[in-house]
């Protein structure tokens, strides 16, 4: 059911029940006035006839009294009967002209008729007077005083639903327009803005409408940025992890060339340096041997130090405890008051993703510690389960710099990217005595396409 439908059923019910209090009221009123005149008519009329009709009779008897009445005619609101006390009538008063031939109908005269009174005065002569009341005229009265309160009703009921329809519709005349709104931003249309309506709720209700739409609007358009953003931001991740891919391929190739091609070389430098300083007897060209020998073993440990940080190469050889043990070696030895210690329990398969992400955590959690934290104590720990590598390093350095996660500061960023790539989690925060914890969980099933 439509709104102004209800609205004018509960108009027309208010009228209605308004109308049928007032007649009932009108009923209730009308039975009482009634009751009361037929009630104060009687006694008057009884009083009055019963004392004259008295006199009369002693002036001169039934002929008087008789002439008396017929002079005396009808009485409002009474019927007067002279009459032997056999029955027969001498004289009736004749009847009220009074709205003659019209009455009420039964139910009306049934519900208003109060008990009819009657009154008989007992004279000499086996005479009697009978005064009896009349409701008909005051019933009479009563109903068309209840017919015009009815017609008046039915007038006000007309017109109160007719003003009642037209301020209605004036009042609702803007709701087809905001629903067409709705429609039109149902349908994706939010430029849609309502114009200015009348009157004072409709037009708060059209400013709260063109509120939410300038949000859902704002909202759409943030969130079509925030798509576009994300996509960006996904290719310029796959971008990265391209050249990543390419970067650790181009170190591999570069490390193998330096342990192939320069290690030989600079080994060959060492023999020849060694056999010049054999064979010949003169000093300046022994010691110049000498000299060369010397810096190409120099040589020859820097690029054994490069190599590892180019690309693991004994990964595939000793695997990931052997080669991160090889590394705590070497850096042992270049940092002697360091104290490192590295345990690790892994018993299960890793593979090459996961194993090359857990060497490069570790690589630069040490790095970090060394190089920056000036730490004196680091603790490397690695374990696997069925499901996950779990990898830590502690340390007891200065901490982390309060700008280690702007922009431009790549080693932590890129290893935190590099695990969550994996599908892993990344954890790097200030341990509370002093120092930085780095923790990593990484799934054994991990690889670069399913993270």
């Amino acid at each position: 059911m439509k709104l102004r439908t209800r609205l004018h059923l509960v108009v027309t019910g208010l009228t209605a029940v308004f109308v049928i209090l007032l007649v009932t009221a009108q009923l209730v009123a009308t039975r009482a006035r009634v009751r009361e005149d037929i009630d104060g008519s009687h006694v008057v009329a009884t009083q009055f006839l019963s004392r004259l009709v008295n006199i009369y009779w002693g002036f001169g008897g039934p002929q008087v009294v008789l002439g008396f009445l017929v002079q005396l005619g009808h009485v409002r609101s009474n019927a007067i009967t002279l009459r032997y006390a056999h029955g027969a009538v001498i004289y009736r008063s004749p009847p009220s002209t009074y709205k003659a031939g019209r009455r009420a109908p039964a139910w009306f005269s049934h519900l208003l008729a109060p008990r009819i009174p009657r009154y008989t005065l007992r004279m000499p002569g086996n005479l009697e007077l009978v005064i009896r009341s009349v409701v008909r005229p005051a019933i009479l009265d009563g109903w068309d005083a209840i017919t015009r309160l009815l017609a008046l009703a039915v007038i006000l009921l007309i017109a109160a639903n007719a003003v009642a329809f037209s301020i209605i519709e004036r009042a609702l005349s803007p709701f087809p327009i905001i629903v067409a709104g709705l429609e039109r931003l149902k349908k994706g249309d939010l430029t849609y803005r309502l114009p200015l309506l009348k009157g004072m709720e409709a037009q708060a209700i059209g400013a709260a409408f063109n509120r939410m739409a300038q949000a859902i609007e704002d909202n759409v358009a943030a969130q079509r940025q925030a798509r576009e953003a994300q996509a960006r931001l996904e290719e310029r991740r796959e971008m990265a992890r391209l050249v990543e891919q390419r970067l650790e391929e181009e170190r591999r190739l570069i490390a193998h060339e330096l342990h192939d091609e320069f290690g030989q070389s600079v080994t060959a430098i060492r023999s020849l340096a060694q056999a010049i300083n054999t064979r010949s007897s003169e000093p300046p060209m022994q010691e110049a041997a000498r000299l060369i020998s010397r810096e190409a073993a120099g040589l020859y440990d820097a690029m054994h130090g490069l190599i590892p940080r180019l690309s693991p190469l004994t990964l595939d050889t000793l695997g990931l405890a052997g080669t991160l043990e090889s590394l705590s070696r070497d850096l042992q030895k270049r940092h002697l008051p360091v104290k490192l210690s590295l345990r690790h329990d892994l018993r299960v398969e890793l593979g090459p993703s996961v194993t090359l992400a857990a060497y490069r955590f570790v690589q630069e959690g040490l790095i970090n510690a060394l190089r920056h934290a000036h730490a004196s104590c680091i603790d490397v720990e690695l374990r696997a389960d069925a499901r996950s590598l779990f990898v830590s390093v502690a340390d007891d350095g200065s901490g982390l710099p309060e700008e280690w996660a702007r922009p431009g500061h790549f080693g932590l960023r890129g290893l935190k990217d590099r695990i969550e790539h994996l599908g892993g989690r990344f954890d790097v925060r200030n341990r509370e005595h002093g120092g930085v914890s780095l923790a990593a969980e990484i799934p054994l099933d991990a690889t670069p396409e399913s993270a």
